[in-house]
């Protein structure tokens, strides 16, 4: 491949991925504001949980990318039917593994508000929002899986338009589970619209409805539809193999406990921010939203990144897994520069559609411009891990992440926050994520991985 041939494989991996995730964000946006027309309260005990809820995804990320990394490697080489094998074993595992995690989470959803130490008035609408969420975990790995697996096959675009469907859903079920029975008038027409009344649950339940029908859909496609990785009429055996295991070890272990360790950091820094009133949790819950339109194209070209890596890494073309990891994250730091200086002018507007409070959209639109400086340097640590995970090279990356989070960010906003409120969280923020995307080109740079592929 050529220089400009790269650079095409690239965009087209990546445009895909970041429409996805930028739907997915917009859903985020329209729920943050259908639920902020409720009231601080509602958008407070939806904010609460958040960083759990993170949490438990988290972990499901990991574990389905244990194995999709397996399949991209497997790919690469031209072993489909290996693949395929993988594939099954995958979804065995983890249908098994996602329904323990969700119960865990049932169990926890009652006294998950206290120990997050929020104020009454909210414990009852977090804790059932988080009930909802926890209940519906095997359909999200199922979707999470099955579209991961369609991405390593090189298919970007059916995940992509699912997920865009998934937000259209999500927004006609939001209309129809938050609100009570209304009429609303359209010029001369009056249209009377059924609603259940279901405020905050009705949120959450509209969000794993929409996730469940997507799942679904993706599932019959990966099934059916898909050349290289369909199992219709193609027979095997769903039993988990020792081998292919530990490999899912090996490369979703790491990535698991860092996410479990980085959302621990950032659930305590939830406990930080909880003390500073229902206006300072609703403004971070929002801001965090806000600030998601920025990096989601971050995560977008991540995840081209994770394909194009793998499958060059299994073909055995060392090269081309370095220039692809240095076209991605340009790319990413590039794109987020330009989403950050979006982000800081725009601030205002962007947090005001979401809350009608005006306590809460002036407070949020000082913390973003706080984040909008460092969203290059969180672009290049979003990508450079996504390209590192590609080549199933997960302890390392895994360890900075932690450090970073943990060493950095937790620390700078314990001592920042009594002095300065949320805009001393936020700023801790700010100067962890420029730290760790220093860290993270250092690797790319420099790393001892080079040595592997200077063939």
């Amino acid at each position: 491949m050529d220089f400009r041939t790269q650079l095409r494989l690239t965009a087209l991996l990546s445009l895909p991925a970041i429409v996805a995730q930028l739907s997915s964000i917009a859903m985020q946006y329209i729920d943050a504001s259908m639920v902020g027309s409720l009231g601080a309260n509602a958008s407070a005990s939806i904010g609460l949980v958040s960083t759990t809820t993170w949490l438990f995804w988290g972990v499901l990320s990991a574990a389905g990318t244990g194995f999709s990394v397996q399949v991209a490697h497997l790919i690469g080489s031209g072993d489909f039917e290996k693949a395929r094998k993988v594939v099954r074993q995958a979804f065995a595992s983890l249908l098994i593994f996602s329904t323990a995690i969700a119960l865990l989470g049932v169990a926890i959803s009652p006294f998950l508000p206290v120990w997050l130490g929020a104020e009454e008035i909210i414990h009852r609408d977090a804790s059932r929002y988080f009930l909802i969420f926890a209940s519906f975990l095997p359909a999200l790995q199922i979707s999470f899986l099955a579209g991961s697996m369609l991405r390593c096959a090189g298919n970007m675009k059916i995940p992509s338009m699912l997920n865009v469907m998934m937000c259209l859903i999500d927004v006609v079920l939001n209309f129809i589970l938050i609100f009570p029975e209304r009429d609303i008038a359209l010029g001369p027409w009056h249209i009377h619209i059924w609603g259940a009344g279901m405020g905050v649950e009705g949120a959450a339940l509209a969000t794993v409805l929409a996730e469940t029908i997507v799942a679904a859909i993706m599932l019959w496609y990966l099934w059916c539809r898909s050349p290289i990785l369909g199992l219709w009429k193609r027979p095997g055996s769903f039993m988990p193999q020792a081998s292919t295991l530990r490999k899912a070890l090996k490369i979703g272990m790491p990535m698991g406990l860092e996410h479990i360790a980085i959302c621990s950091a950032q659930i305590i820094i939830t406990t930080i921010v909880a003390p500073l009133g229902v206006v300072a949790i609703a403004a971070n819950a929002f801001a965090i939203i806000a600030e998601s339109l920025c990096y989601m194209p971050g995560y977008g070209i991540g995840e081209a990144a994770t394909t194009l890596a793998g499958q060059a890494y299994g073909a055995g073309r060392h090269k081309l897994v370095r220039r692809f990891g240095y076209i991605t994250v340009g790319a990413a730091m590039a794109v987020m520069g330009l989403m950050g200086v979006a982000l800081y002018l725009f601030a205002p507007q962007i947090i005001s559609v979401m809350s009608p409070v005006e306590e809460i959209w002036i407070l949020g639109a000082e913390i973003l411009r706080i984040e909008a400086w460092a969203e290059p340097m969180f672009g290049a640590a979003i990508v450079s891990y996504g390209f590192f995970v590609g080549l199933g090279r997960t302890v390392l990356p895994s360890i900075m992440n932690l450090l970073s989070i943990w060493g950095v960010r937790l620390t700078l906003a314990t001592l920042l926050a009594p002095a300065m409120g949320l805009k001393g969280v936020w700023l801790a923020m700010c100067i962890e994520l420029c730290f760790r995307g220093l860290i993270f080109l250092e690797l790319l740079a420099f790393g001892r991985w080079r040595k592997e592929t200077d063939t």
